[in-house]
């Protein structure tokens, strides 16, 4: 089977410019990021940026990038973009984030696996438990809820359900909550047609991209991970990475 790692990585960013050219202890993000998917059981990792200095320096450390459209609205176009440029005929494309710099090899591998089914799904992403009221609450961590087939029903920035029995500071004893991690794979054929959809009244209200797809009709299967990634969007975000190095190097 062929799967192939697509990053997307843009230079321009509100709360931290040049974002995945900033050094994380001796490598950039951007580099962090290659280097880990490498490690999955992906055939191929390429990098989409609209940056001529992020293609030369992804390049530079031996990794392979494409340069992109600089006007795609999203990722998910920047991938599409890359893809057709390379001109091979993959099983599943793999959309991993470029500003998760300690994202798990196994986490794709979970992805990964959903396409070797005899019945690959759509579309697939993952999941991970809400294990504290801090993350249940949090507009920033997008949550989920899932039917009997582990297949995305809907995403909100709002835990879901909403629990009218019980006070919300006992939601989490009563249910199991799910958060969305941004990790996406898909058909190929699938990426197309999305990428070419309007935007939905339920993605406008709760700014979430996925709810398109799911608007649509397409379908959404999940795979559940445990492991934690930090995602970096802000000069603090980089001193909790640069601190989690620091402990993770003893």
């Amino acid at each position: 089977m062929l799967a192939i790692g697509i990053i997307p990585a843009r230079f321009a960013s509100t709360r931290l410019p040049g974002k995945p050219l900033v050094d994380l202890g001796g490598q950039t993000m951007i580099e962090r990021v290659v280097r880990r998917a490498q490690q999955s059981s992906l055939s191929r990792v390429v990098v989409a940026t609209d940056d001529q200095r992020i293609l030369e320096h992804v390049r530079g450390f031996g990794g392979e990038a494409v340069l992109t459209h600089p006007d795609h609205p999203s990722g998910t176009d920047r991938v599409r973009d890359a893809y057709e440029q390379l001109g091979v005929q993959a099983d599943c494309i793999v959309n991993i984030q470029g500003d998760e710099p300690f994202i798990h090899p196994s986490q794709i591998d979970a992805l990964v696996q959903l396409f070797a089914a005899p019945a690959p799904p759509q579309l697939a992403t993952l999941v991970k438990p809400v294990i504290s009221e801090e993350e249940l609450f949090s507009p920033h961590l997008p949550k989920v809820v899932l039917n009997a087939q582990g297949e995305a029903l809907y995403f909100s920035r709002h835990p879901l359900p909403y629990q009218r029995q019980h006070p919300q500071a006992e939601w989490l004893a009563h249910h199991r909550y799910l958060r969305h991690i941004g990790l996406y794979a898909y058909r190929p054929d699938v990426l197309r047609e999305i990428t070419q959809l309007p935007p939905s009244p339920l993605e406008l209200a709760e700014s979430l991209e996925q709810l398109r797809w799911l608007e649509a009709g397409y379908r959404i299967q999940t795979a559940e991970t445990t492991l934690e990634t930090i995602g970096i969007d802000t000069p603090e975000d980089v001193e909790r990475a640069l601190r989690y190095l620091t402990e993770a190097n003893g």
